[in-house]
Formats: C-alpha cells, sequence, structure tokens
C-alpha cells in the first residue's frame, strides 16, 4: 500500500505535485483563517484528486470544521474518511485520526495539557496501524526554530505504550520529514515552511501489512 502524506497546506494545495497512490492522508490545517470558503475550496480539490482513498482531519486553524461536527455529512463530500477521533480500515489497515492540538482554547480541536489530553489519547485503540494526529509527539520532529519542542508528551507515551508503527501528523512546519526509531515510524508531513512560502514535496509510506 503506498500512502501519501501531506499537512498544513494553508490554502496553497493546488501548488503541490500530488504523487500517485492508493491512499491520501491530510494531517490537519487545509486553511489560513478557518473560513466556510477555504473549507469547501479545499474539500472540492481533495474529493477530485484520483487516489482510491483518501482521509483527512483537521488542524487548529480549521475552525469551520470544528463549528460544523453536526453538519460533516452535508459538507464533506462522501468519497472523503473524515477522522474526528475515530478510525477507518483500508484492505486489513487500521487507520485511526484526531485533529485535537494541546492548547488553551483559543484554536480549533484544543484540548488543555496534562489529564484532559491523557483522557483523550487512551482512545486511541491498541491495533492502530497508522495514527493521524495534527500534532506532533513529544521530542519527535516538534522543534520550532527557537528549539523549543512543542509536541504532546501524553500522546508520545501512548504511542510508545502500544508500540504503534506509524504516526502521521504536522503542525511545526519547521521540522519537515521522517525519524524512524524501533517501534515506530514518525512522519511530519507539513507542506509548508514556518513562513508558508517553501512548498515540501507530498512524503510517501510504502507498507506492507504483516
Amino acid at each position: 500500500m503506498k500512502i501519501i502524506c501531506i499537512a498544513d497546506t494553508h490554502n496553497k494545495h493546488e501548488e503541490l505535485i500530488i504523487p500517485p497512490g492508493d491512499v491520501i492522508v491530510h494531517a490537519g490545517d487545509i486553511t489560513e483563517s478557518g473560513t466556510k470558503k477555504e473549507t469547501l475550496d479545499f474539500l472540492k480539490w481533495f474529493a477530485a484528486l484520483p487516489h482510491p482513498h483518501k482521509i483527512l482531519i483537521a488542524g487548529n486553524h480549521d475552525f469551520f470544521l470544528e463549528k460544523n461536527q453536526q453538519n460533516l455529512q452535508a459538507i464533506v463530500p462522501q468519497n472523503i474518511h473524515f477522522l474526528i477521533n475515530h478510525g477507518v480500515r483500508i484492505n486489513n489497515v487500521n487507520f485511526w485520526g484526531s485533529p485535537v492540538t494541546p492548547g488553551d482554547g483559543s484554536w480549533a480541536f484544543n484540548k488543555k495539557r496534562g489529564s484532559e489530553l491523557l483522557m483523550h489519547w487512551n482512545l486511541i485503540p491498541e491495533n492502530t496501524d497508522f495514527l493521524i494526529t495534527h500534532s506532533p509527539p513529544y521530542g519527535f520532529l516538534d522543534e520550532l526554530d527557537n528549539k523549543h519542542h512543542i509536541g504532546c508528551e501524553k500522546l508520545l507515551k501512548r504511542i510508545e505504550d502500544l508500540k504503534i508503527p506509524n504516526h502521521i501528523f504536522g503542525h511545526v512546519h519547521n521540522d519537515y520529514g521522517i525519524v524512524r526509531t524501533k517501534n515506530t515510524v514518525f512522519i511530519n508531513s507539513a507542506s509548508l515552511d514556518g513562513r508558508h512560502r517553501q512548498i515540501n514535496a507530498p512524503l510517501t509510506v510504502n507498507y506492507v501489512s504483516s
């Protein structure tokens, strides 16, 4: 299974050169200002991509999606798997996605660090093959220009406890790339750099289920 990973397109999705694949995953921040117009423009583009399976989560900029969670069936095209704290199984591979990032509530899909996030990440199922979050885990591709790590400690603990094999995320534009550990491949697929100028190439994961 060839999985194409993007994130943090912030209205510049049409500037990307998307390679072919079986699944395309967008790990949040489809918009810049979180408006209805921005959201619908992205969804029209994403739904038209030729990839047989399309998975999307929201990010902290995506206010329209947060405010309209009760009407998502009418908003999101049917050929997109839009994941808000639930999963989808594709060709015997389990994907689970969440838009949540640590924060004080001033951004979309924020939860406070500590017990609130711990309870949230405990929702991640044990049989997850690909975890998709907007937030990075602490210490992995989560470093800002000032060397400050902003990833989530509770998320990292859950990943380590479950030995999740693959984690796709974004949020930290400056730390795009892939890091492999003994148990997990961490994939920061942020499509724009910190100044929203440079376009990073989509990242590809070739996955063979055991």
